[in-house]
């Protein structure tokens, strides 16, 4: 499957710090995918599409349309590991400050939520079959 983001020309961009927690979170979540991963941050109404390059994130309005980006993660430059990691926020909207109030706590907090979501280790999912109404597994 191919998601396309457009983007338009960014409005303004800033070098930012993720907390540690937040960034540790999302790279054992993007570790445990094949390609990304898409966390809905439902009390924003927007989707963040994390990739090992970039968070894209989209609004409920304007599905294919980036609002924000961060990117240009740095984790090396850290000297502990519980110390925040600096990246490089892309606003694509006038309002994108204001978004960025609290954008990066509900991330997290969406981030969280998805987590705890994901299966146990040691129990992989598994393919059930469905038996139709004649009486034969569905193919």
């Amino acid at each position: 499957m191919e998601i396309r983001v457009e983007r338009d020309a960014p409005w303004m961009s800033e070098s930012r710090q993720l907390p540690a927690v937040t960034y540790n979170r999302m790279r054992i979540l993007l570790g445990k995918s094949p390609g990304s991963v898409f966390v809905p941050i439902r009390s924003m109404q927007f989707l963040a599409i994390v990739d090992a390059e970039e968070i894209v994130f989209v609004d409920h309005i304007r599905k294919n349309w980036a609002t924000i980006a961060w990117r240009d993660f740095r984790p090396g430059q850290r000297s502990a590991l519980d110390a925040a990691v600096p990246y490089h926020a892309v606003y694509y909207r006038d309002d994108g400050l204001i978004l960025m109030r609290r954008l990066q706590g509900e991330f997290d907090a969406a981030l969280a939520a998805l987590a705890a979501k994901a299966p146990a280790a040691g129990h992989p999912a598994r393919v059930l079959d469905f038996v139709s109404r004649t009486g034969r597994a569905a193919s």
